[in-house]
């Protein structure tokens, strides 16, 4: 049941929201499927649509929150979920404190949420439903300029924002330096907001990403092509006790977020 959820978001993350991971995929495969650390999701801190309705599919396959994580310049909150079978992968929601946001960005995102069209099933089956509202451009436009975040979710809906190569597993790449180099030979352009590599063996987490696809998203009145989904590379230290650390870095993470800039 957990892994029929997790293909599913993989799937239509390589579908709708980021075709170039099935490239990165096939470049850094090694004869077994490579081992995913951890996967992301969006959402509106309404309680419709919530940080904890997302989550619920998660702890009802046996997941437990592990940590949060506050980002006060762009407004979020998060969470990570951890299960106890340690080759399962983590699991970072956040949301967006709308509250915090202007008048004019909470009238709309609070119409789009009106709108909501689908089943918040405990199975997770809305975790791959995509956008159940009508958007304008118009619309669009007004919340990315306040929010390149709240546009993400108001563009794609429900769905795995990035997916996460533990690094640790490639043999062929011992260090993000070496991978990045290899992805940017290979055409791919990398986050580099904070460096390319966010965090440090002293924080226990050094993490990487690509920019995201720029996919075509269906509007009211047009169609154009918006940042959608991108592809996470970690690499996890030991903690003085020797187990390798769980959790994630905020200021790292705060960077990672910049892969759906519009630019």
């Amino acid at each position: 049941m957990r892994t029929a959820l997790f293909d599913a978001l993989w799937e239509d993350f390589l579908l709708r929201l980021c075709p170039s991971a099935r490239r990165i995929h096939q470049l850094l495969m090694e004869g077994e499927p490579l081992r995913n650390d951890h996967i992301a999701l969006r959402t509106f801190n309404l309680p419709e649509v919530g940080l904890d309705t997302v989550a619920a599919p998660f702890i009802h396959l046996g997941y437990e929150r592990k940590g949060e994580y506050l980002f006060e310049q762009k407004k979020l909150v998060a969470e990570h979920f951890e299960h106890p079978d340690p080759d399962a992968p983590k699991v970072f929601i956040s949301e967006l404190q709308i509250g915090k946001c202007s008048a004019e960005l909470q009238m709309a995102v609070r119409g789009l949420v009106a709108q909501l069209d689908v089943a918040l099933d405990v199975e997770g089956r809305f975790l791959t439903s995509g956008r159940t509202w009508t958007l304008s451009t118009e619309t669009y436009q007004l919340l990315a300029a306040e929010s390149e975040y709240a546009a993400w979710v108001a563009a794609h809906g429900f769905g795995a924002n990035h997916f996460t190569v533990d690094v640790a597993q490639l043999s062929t790449f011992s260090d993000l330096e070496r991978l990045n180099e290899y992805l940017a030979a290979n055409g791919f352009v990398l986050n580099g907001a904070g460096g390319e590599v966010k965090g440090s063996p002293e924080v226990m987490l050094e993490q990487s990403a690509t920019m995201a696809d720029q996919v075509c998203v269906i509007f009211d009145d047009t169609e154009l092509r918006v940042p959608g989904g991108f592809y996470e590379f970690a690499k996890r230290y030991p903690q003085p006790n020797g187990e390798l650390y769980q959790g994630f870095v905020t200021a790292s993470a705060d960077k990672i977020f910049e892969s759906t800039a519009r630019g």
